[in-house]
């Protein structure tokens, strides 16, 4: 097997890390991380919550710029 036959096929293997379309409520950044990770969304959002609030602001600034840097997923 060449290397770029192995390179080919871990690529296609690779998870990669875009904004939901479909389970989004807000940007999506929950969503396309749940899907990504292969968890339900709504663990993700808690965890958003709690570091929000124990954090001092960090969960808005992580969604903030996950927004602003993850592209969003294509439409299928």
């Amino acid at each position: 097997m060449t290397t770029n036959n192995i390179l080919n096929e871990a690529g296609d293997k690779m998870r990669t890390f875009r904004r939901s379309r479909e389970n989004r409520m807000l940007a999506g950044v929950c969503g396309g991380a749940a899907e990504m990770l292969g968890v339900d969304a709504a663990l993700l959002r808690v965890g958003m919550v709690v570091g929000t609030v124990f954090f001092a602001g960090a969960g808005v600034v992580l969604y903030a710029a996950c927004w602003l840097l993850v592209p969003e997923a294509e439409s299928e």
